[in-house]
């Protein structure tokens, strides 16, 4: 086999290599540079003030006994649901 028959494979699998580098070196495209916009635009958009966070001041209107019983039926609405209503007609019994 000649000089010429035994450089072709290492020059082409130079030649591939720089394709695939050359491949992952390109930037985002613009619809990659997009990803996540809409999902934080959406998150953005439901607080209602940005900065209440800043407000470390307590809230006030709402007192502890009726705290306390909305967390105690919130944690007992986990339980058990409640039976499903059963309606009974009676059809062709008369009086």
């Amino acid at each position: 086999m000649n000089e010429q028959g035994r450089m072709f494979p290492t020059f082409a699998s130079i030649g591939v290599i720089i394709v695939m580098l050359g491949g992952c070196a390109l930037g985002p495209t613009r619809l990659e540079a997009d990803y996540g916009k809409s999902v934080s635009l959406a998150k953005t958009q439901q607080i209602l003030d940005p900065a209440a966070q800043q407000n470390l001041a307590p809230v006030y209107g709402f007192d502890g006994k009726a705290a306390a019983g909305t967390i105690e039926r919130y944690q007992t609405s986990f339980e058990k649901p409640p039976p499903p209503p059963s309606f009974v007609i009676s059809v062709g019994q008369g009086s």
